[in-house]
């Protein structure tokens, strides 16, 4: 920005967070310290921290459309402009300028962790980016002949000998003069770099004329192709125009060869009768060998599985005849064992409309997991709803190590390996969402999406189509989805992070993709942090720093960072945490591994460890690990784990670890459940092995029927009673915003009244009680929707802390809740308060996902006493996603691993196995965020 110094003033921070300002200016602890960020709510604008008696105030520094920038001071003190921070903080050192108190003591910033140096010889960094200004012309002129020399030493790192003699003495001459002219015309309002582009032209001389000779002729081939054409339309123009840059030819070249290849492959596969492999998905039929008890008495059996026609069949044996089937929608409920993992129950409904529970027990829990997802494939195949409730994703994340792929990479997409696999009977079962990582991905975005299209086809016989691909030097990230679901995706955002050296390169960053099926919403984030093993905090940082930069989803929610702004976040990526042992203990290592004795490695774990102590993915889940670290390999192997790496500084060591994860986190009360969580053992190409996840994920839909509409009351939705304990010492009024795509508009309170604590913090009143309005009020619809909140400074307007609170908590009455703040990934505070939900009662639809429930051996308790919801109920947080819990009170909890909590007291509604409200009565254990 134009009104910056040049380099960095010591009062000035950059994009230091206000809960980072506020840390500074305590220990700082003079009255009149200062420091001044940029500010977190208004692109484009400051805020000035002043301390005064123990307390931060926070002025905002506004740029009018002059660029001037003034203070939002107190009233009654004239406003005044200033071209330059400098002048602005030059003037508020007097006194009576209508701050607290005026400047004093800048607050310096503080130094930035060491950057990743993961060689002895890099080439040096390219310096801060220099803030220009009228007055500091000597400076400016420094700053370029500094970027002349950096650029002159890298090549000195360079081999130039490889390349024509006159490029070398180009590139040496831009480098050497041209660079800072580019520099001074940037400076002067000129961005296109006319030294870069005369550069760039001299060195694509003849590729220039090549292109000028080719494109004729692709332009004719392209319009020889073009099916929409008449033949007798005459020429159209062609991009023979030698005047535009190389780099806009070679784009039209390449996309001119795309487009080629598509028609060419339109018109042919066409001519043949040829779909491009895109057929039906057919499902084998399987088999299971299973125990069934009766009576005490156990009996072998089979229960063969047909997806395609919608029957199970019970057999006396694999090759004997057909006793008995069942149609899909005869099946009524499959009822999982807690205590038991094998066992299962089916419940079924007779020919007489009788009601049946069959007891089997398979031979091992993944046989039974395999059989469930089977029948639920059939439940959805043969469903009559128009739009799925629940729906599959695949998460795989994969650091290549620079090596292409091996031919066979089916089993990563197979969920096959160590871990928590899936059985072999669910091979083909295809999800409905992959979602790929990649890093030191050594191919092209074209190169690799095909590879992978192609091995989905293989395995699934389905042509999936590209929802989007985002990447960032070597750091990429596929999404891809069954063509069926091709109009269910929406509102598709990609984006990326640089979090390399000095920020600025992207040798290490992330890549985001985020999307809208139908009602619910989805970001995937693809990170690779700094390596090393020491680098604990500067991973941390990184972490932090995509959270505050990645810019992805509703424009609408930009007070929440990305962990608010989905139902569902899934964090994946070689995240570079590692074992925290000392290199002496390799070998005891290596040795755990071979027993599969994991625990002691990963308590030791530096992500778990973080995690714990709420330094990093605060409130994210990740599915127990069960398979062996996945670095670092030797190559073509996975018998053996190459610790040890010798550099010219001594012997480097990369203990066996961990580093490739998948995390999650997902607004309460919905459904999701982890499947698969392991790696691959046959993929050896790379020093990591593929990393593999598998969720099943309850979906909103995004219609109400029109009978619905015209039937369904005026509905509404009341917050109330609102108390929020923040950890801060500003001074300042607070309020609160409800956003949600379920509301009309973005409502918010009106000032709190503050309480100081003793703590060092602020306790905040909001008495008056909030009415929102639903754009639509069918009870259905709300009960799938959220409500995001967000407590804000009047003075500044920026975030002190946002959570979330389900609507489907409020179904018959009044609830309390409780839920954690955090901004920008850390607690920032708690808040408090009521809901109630104004609609009729309605019989509400099932879910696919509610065809499998647990059961659950211990009684459930018929009242919940509040206080502490791990303490004093028996049911387990994530148990009151159920709907099937109809409370009569909820009272105010305590859930710190999850950011929010309710208490409850369930219905008391016993399992009656004669009826045919069997499914309705029973309690729905099923584990859901």
């Amino acid at each position: 920005m134009s009104n910056r110094m040049p380099g960095f003033p010591p009062w000035y921070h950059d994009s230091l967070t206000r809960s980072k300002a506020e840390d500074l200016l305590s220990k700082a602890a003079r009255d009149g310290s200062f420091l001044i960020r940029d500010s977190e709510s208004v692109q484009g604008a400051y805020a000035l921290c002043v301390l005064y008696q123990n307390c931060v105030y926070t002025y905002r520094i506004l740029p009018n459309e002059d660029k001037k920038l003034s203070v939002e001071a107190s009233d009654g003190v004239p406003i005044r402009f200033f071209t330059m921070l400098p002048e602005l903080v030059e003037a508020y050192q007097s006194p009576n300028m209508g701050l607290v108190t005026h400047l004093q003591y800048s607050v310096q910033r503080e130094e930035e962790l060491d950057e990743e140096q993961e060689t002895s010889n890099h080439p040096p960094q390219l310096p801060p980016r220099n803030f220009t200004s009228e007055s500091e012309s000597k400076t400016s002129e420094q700053a370029s002949k500094s970027l002349s020399d950096t650029y002159l030493m890298r090549l000195q790192y360079m081999d130039l000998s490889v390349l024509p003699e006159e490029h070398q003495t180009a590139i040496q001459e831009y480098f050497r003069t041209a660079i800072c002219v580019d520099a001074e015309q940037v400076q002067n309002g000129n961005p296109n770099l006319p030294g870069l582009k005369r550069l760039i032209t001299a060195v694509c001389k003849n590729l220039n004329s090549e292109i000028s000779r080719i494109l004729p002729t692709l332009e004719m081939l392209h319009r020889a192709m073009d099916q929409q054409l008449s033949p007798g339309i005459g020429p159209r123009h062609i991009l023979t125009d030698s005047g535009q840059s190389v780099s806009y030819r070679l784009e039209q070249l390449t996309k001119l060869l795309y487009s080629v290849e598509d028609k060419a492959k339109g018109s042919v596969f066409e001519s043949v009768g040829y779909d491009g492999g895109h057929r039906n998905s057919l499902i084998p039929v399987a088999s299971f060998e299973v125990k069934q008890e009766s009576l005490g008495i156990s009996t072998k059996m089979v229960l063969k599985v047909d997806v395609e026609s919608g029957k199970l069949y019970f057999k006396k044996s694999k090759d004997g005849p057909e006793d008995k089937y069942f149609v899909h929608n005869k099946i009524l409920q499959l009822v999982k064992s807690h205590k038991m993992h094998p066992k299962l129950v089916i419940v079924v409904e007779t020919e007489r409309e009788k009601i049946q529970r069959k007891e089997f027990v398979f031979n091992d829990t993944k046989k039974r997991e395999g059989f469930c997802q089977l029948l639920q494939q059939m439940k959805n195949k043969h469903s009559e709803k128009p739009e799925p409730d629940m729906i599959t994703v695949f998460i795989g994340t994969w650091n290549m190590g620079n090596a292409g792929p091996p031919q066979n990479i089916d089993s990563w997409f197979q969920c096959k390996g160590q871990g928590k696999t899936r059985d072999d009977t669910a091979d083909q079962i295809p999800h409905d969402v992959y979602v790929i990582g990649t890093q030191e991905d050594p191919l092209g975005e074209r190169e690799w999406s095909d590879t992978v299209k192609n091995v989905l086809r293989n395995i699934t016989n389905i042509s999936f189509k590209q929802v989007a691909i985002q990447t960032l030097w070597n750091i990429r990230i596929v999404v891809l989805a069954k063509p069926e679901h091709e109009n269910r995706i929406s509102h598709v955002f990609s984006d990326s992070v640089k979090t390399g050296i000095a920020n600025t390169l992207g040798n290490k960053g992330a890549v985001g993709v985020s999307f809208m099926f139908n009602g619910t919403s989805f970001g995937f984030v693809n990170s690779h942090l700094t390596s090393g093993s020491e680098k604990k905090l500067r991973r941390n940082q990184n972490y932090f720093n995509i959270l505050r930069l990645l810019n992805l989803g509703d424009k609408k929610l930009n007070p929440f960072d990305i962990t608010h702004q989905f139902t569902h976040l899934i964090w994946l990526g070689d995240l570079n945490y590692r074992v925290d042992f000392p290199s002496s203990e390799a070998e005891h290592i290596v040795t755990k591994i071979k027993q599969q004795q994991y625990q002691e490695l990963l308590n030791k774990d530096q992500l778990n460890m973080e995690r714990n102590d709420g330094k990093v993915f605060l409130h994210f889940d990740e599915e127990e690990i069960t398979f062996p670290p996945t670095y670092r390999f030797e190559r073509e192997t996975r018998e053996k784990y190459a610790y040890t790496k010798a550099k010219a500084t001594g012997t480097k060591y990369n203990l066996p670890s961990w580093c490739d994860r998948v995390l999650r986190k997902s607004y309460p009360l919905v459904h999701v459940v982890c499947q698969a969580y392991g790696c691959t053992t046959d993929i050896m190409t790379s020093d990591h092995s593929p990393v593999f996840a598998s969720f099943e994920v309850g979906v909103a839909s995004q219609f109400v029927s029109k009978q619905d509409l015209n039937s369904a009351p005026q509905g509404g939705i009341q917050i109330m009673n609102c108390v929020a304990i923040l950890l801060t010492k500003s001074k300042t009024k607070f309020f609160i915003e409800f956003h949600s795509s379920c509301l009309e508009k973005m409502t918010k309170t009106s000032e709190g009244e503050n309480t100081e604590q003793s703590c060092g913090s602020i306790k905040v009143w909001f008495g008056n009680q909030v009415e929102l309005t639903p754009i639509i009020s069918d009870p259905e619809y709300l009960l799938d929707q959220h409500i995001l909140i967000c407590v804000k400074s009047a003075d500044s307007d920026e975030s002190y802390g946002a959570g979330c609170i389900a609507l489907r908590a409020a179904q018959f009455c009044y609830r309390e809740f409780h839920i954690t703040l955090t901004h920008h990934g850390e607690k920032t505070g708690t808040l408090t308060g009521g809901m109630q939900l104004r609609t009729t009662e309605f019989k509400p639809t099932e879910k696919l996902y509610d065809f499998i429930k647990i059961e659950r051996e211990d009684p459930v308790p018929s009242k919940c006493k509040g206080g502490d919801l791990n303490k004093s109920c028996a049911t387990p947080p994530h148990d009151i996603s159920n709907p099937n819990y109809m409370g009569v009170s909820f009272k105010s909890g305590n859930v710190t691993d999850k950011g929010w909590s309710y208490s409850m007291t369930p219905r008391n509604a016993p399992c009656g196995q004669g009826s045919k409200d069997y499914k309705k009565s029973c309690y729905d254990l099923s584990t859901r965020s």
